[in-house]
């Protein structure tokens, strides 16, 4: 836990939240400003500050408990749909530098927007994008 940060605080009780799961590694709260009702983060309780620290095993488990709770949160709240979201950079939209998974429950009219504008790429860049991003 890293003193300073407010997301260790709460994903290991130095605060009191509303708690909707927990386990050894993570807690799962409401969220405070939620986007709808019933947005909740998965908090790992160890402090990683995003996706490139957080190590392959302990995000695989974040993947399925992220599976887990929409589908969870998906029948008691009888939402719409559902976003899975994970922010990392301040550019990317993280705010708080501590590795989290927002769970959205969606519903018709609930006039949130998550998204972006499509670009327009050549099929030469795409071309020269796709090789230059190979994965070997």
């Amino acid at each position: 836990m890293k003193d300073d940060c407010i997301f260790c605080k709460l994903a290991n009780g130095v605060f009191p939240t509303n708690k909707i799961y927990e386990d050894e590694d993570f807690a799962v709260i409401l969220d405070l400003g939620p986007a709808a009702k019933g947005h909740a983060l998965i908090l790992p309780k160890e402090h990683y500050a995003n996706i490139y620290e957080i190590p392959e095993e302990l995000l695989a488990k974040a993947a399925k408990l992220a599976k887990r709770m929409a589908a969870h949160m998906t029948e008691k709240l009888s939402c719409d749909g559902f976003n899975i979201v994970q922010n990392n950079g301040e550019v990317a939209g993280q705010t708080v530098f501590h590795f989290h998974i927002h769970l959205i429950p969606r519903y018709k009219n609930d006039n949130q927007k998550i998204g972006w504008k499509p670009g327009k790429p050549s099929e030469e860049e795409l071309a020269r994008l796709g090789e230059e991003l190979k994965l070997s």
